[in-house]
């Protein structure tokens, strides 16, 4: 395993790892997440959407780049420190089978949250990338996850994250979770005024899919297909139909198709209520994006407040001005710094021997 930045970092068995507050992830069982990400493209995707950092592999099957490493030493830093907070303050364990069901189903809510709102197309299920972590990465991300729901239940300015919170705010947003059927007509800008002139006198979306779309699925009138809240895409679907009625395009979008610019005009066609145990991952992510702000706020004092000791190899520990504490990818010196290989060839004569 190694860190393949601008240069080559070891990984010794001597490493200290990383640790908050006494509480280590010895070097062994970081380089053993680093190599499952490695080995497992739909958890690379996944965890580039959460970190905000591509995690595809450097030059050899066997790597990641600095930045990467460091950013994942960052959220397993986090991590450590909010569950080492929650159960040293308020001495709760996380250990019953709804409790794990509960902050399980959440942790793969927020993965596709973050896959939609980066618009990235994992190739798997973020069930399927949790699955693909090793046994004692997941059982860390699953107990830290819960810890986090904890934490937030105790901000005045949360709604706590509890089984019967969850069901109340999908109760009262439950259209927000429908399963939504799509067609889409992807036109060519010449035609848009022709388009909206023959919706207006009545064509159905069908009709102006098969006459005007230059997409394959203008065969079948544009029908896209169905997307329910567990769909990557489920995101964007919502947003491009929210306040729509059936049957009806929305105004159109600019898209690049085959490398030229048309007009994207989506419709709902059918809307069916999604069971709330398909829904809650989705439910649970839109909590937490509310609870976000104060999240955010308890997090940075946790973190000004904590004991983090990093190796160097993994990244270091700083103070960011606009994000607050955290880890930074390791330090590599400036390549004006770098001797040139000239120079070092010229040391290699007889008189230097």
């Amino acid at each position: 395993m190694a860190l393949l930045g601008a240069g080559l970092f070891g990984f010794s068995n001597l490493s200290s790892g990383i640790s908050a507050n006494g509480t280590k992830l010895s070097s062994k069982e970081f380089r053993a997440e680093l190599t499952a990400i490695t080995q497992s493209p739909n958890l690379q995707c996944y965890l580039s959407a959460l970190a905000v950092q591509n995690f595809s592999p450097g030059s050899g099957d066997a790597t990641i780049t600095g930045t990467a490493a460091g950013a994942w030493a960052n959220l397993r830093v986090e991590g450590i420190a909010i569950d080492q907070y929650v159960t040293s303050h308020f001495h709760v364990n996380f250990s019953s089978a709804k409790e794990i069901a509960l902050a399980t189903s959440s942790l793969e809510g927020e993965l596709t949250q973050a896959a939609q709102t980066n618009s990235l197309s994992c190739p798997g299920a973020s069930a399927d990338a949790i699955a693909a972590m090793p046994s004692e990465m997941r059982k860390a991300e699953i107990e830290d996850q819960a810890a986090s729901m904890y934490l937030l239940g105790k901000l005045n300015t949360t709604i706590a994250i509890t089984a019967p919170n969850i069901q109340t705010y999908y109760e009262q947003h439950i259209s927000s979770y429908d399963t939504i059927c799509v067609s889409v007509a992807v036109v060519s800008p010449a035609q848009v005024a022709a388009f909206s002139a023959d919706e207006s006198s009545g064509a159905t979306v069908a009709q102006l899919a098969k006459k005007y779309s230059v997409d394959k699925s203008a065969v079948s009138g544009g029908s896209y297909g169905c997307y329910g809240p567990t769909n990557s895409s489920y995101a964007a679907v919502r947003s491009d139909t929210v306040g729509l009625a059936l049957n009806k395009y929305s105004t159109p979008q600019s898209v690049t198709y085959s490398g030229q610019t048309f007009a994207l005009f989506v419709a709902a066609t059918k809307r069916t209520t999604t069971p709330f145990t398909q829904a809650a991952g989705a439910v649970v992510s839109d909590v937490q994006h509310l609870n976000a702000s104060s999240a955010s706020t308890i997090k940075s004092n946790i973190l000004y407040a904590a004991a983090i000791t990093v190796d160097p190899a993994f990244g270091r520990w700083g103070l960011s001005k606009t994000t607050g504490p955290g880890i930074f990818a390791p330090a590599l010196p400036a390549s004006g710094t770098v001797t040139s290989p000239s120079i070092l060839t010229a040391a290699n004569s007889t008189k230097y021997q």
